[in-house]
């Protein structure tokens, strides 16, 4: 039986938290995506999602097309 190299990939972003001041929350969110360059962003980390991807690689690395099943 040949043996392959499969990617799983799963679904995810990473997050991070900076200090506002602001009257409101809604406030302090517009306020920030006006400003982002100028804030302190600190990474809080990863978050992963339930949605995931499998693929699997030719000899090179690269994705065959065709085998992708999952449900990203």
């Amino acid at each position: 039986m040949p043996l392959f190299k499969v990617r799983r990939r799963v679904d995810a972003y990473v997050d991070y938290v900076a200090h506002v001041f602001a009257d409101t929350p809604h406030d302090a969110a517009e306020l920030a995506s006006e400003i982002d360059g100028d804030l302190q962003w600190e990474e809080e980390g990863p978050c992963e999602f339930d949605a995931r991807q499998f693929v699997t690689l030719d000899a090179d690395g690269f994705e065959i097309d065709g085998t992708q099943v999952g449900d990203l």
